[in-house]
């Protein structure tokens, strides 16, 4: 069996960051921890953070970093990611959740922060043609990664649909988001020699391909990690 790794993964909306996630997580036998999920779940279960979350939510408003980073640590301290390791989505969004990730990990550390790289107009191409599962998120392509039974999603068979927000308009404004806010931790991750940039075009095989390269050359650099 693969060593495990430990992974995040950066990238604009449309890069494939929930594709490569997933792809990532079953090569190296680690849980995707994707901080969507991890808030969901939380809120379902009632938890302390769960309920925290739930008020903020509840009331229209950002639910703040130190509740985001108690769920992640919680999450990171079970055994099926202490052991092997995990793939990251969604998390760190900033230099703060960063380094508060960075304490979380300590000694150990990450292997690599993964950068999927893509231009706009192949970012608009894609995401004209891409459809999400209604009930768990999985994400399809009509053009190059269709579900096997069209409208039904190959994880658990719920309905495939279009995103309402996945206009060209919307997709720009988040870009420009995406962009203002994830230059500063790009560049935190990339002075401490933790960034890894790919190139997100092509297949989906073509880019694990690329990455799971890049990840085994890391790993094989740090003997016991």
């Amino acid at each position: 069996m693969n060593p495990g790794a430990r992974l995040l993964i950066l990238g604009k909306q449309g890069a494939g960051k929930g594709t490569q996630a997933l792809r990532l997580s079953r090569h190296y036998v680690v849980p995707h921890i994707s901080t969507g999920d991890t808030l969901r779940q939380a809120i379902r279960s009632g938890s302390e953070l769960g309920r925290e979350a739930r008020r903020y939510l509840d009331s229209g408003e950002l639910v703040p970093d130190q509740i985001v980073i108690g769920m992640v640590r919680e999450r990171l301290t079970r055994p099926d990611t202490s052991h092997r390791g995990f793939v990251l989505d969604g998390f760190p969004r900033t230099v703060a959740q960063a380094e508060a990730l960075s304490t979380i990990l300590s000694p150990k550390g990450l292997h690599l922060a993964i950068d999927l790289e893509i231009d706009t107009t192949s970012v608009l191409t894609r995401l004209a043609g891409r459809r999400v599962c209604a009930d768990c998120g999985a994400n399809y392509s009509v053009v190059d990664n269709p579900p096997r039974v069209p409208g039904l999603c190959d994880v658990c068979g719920g309905e495939v649909v279009q995103r309402d927000d996945d206009t060209e308009a919307a997709i720009r404004r988040r870009l420009e988001l995406y962009e203002r806010e994830t230059a500063p931790l790009i560049a935190w991750y990339d002075s401490r020699g933790l960034l890894a940039r790919i190139d997100a075009l092509g297949s989906p095989d073509a880019v694990t391909e690329r990455v799971v390269a890049v990840v085994d050359r890391r790993i094989l650099r740090r003997p016991g990690s």
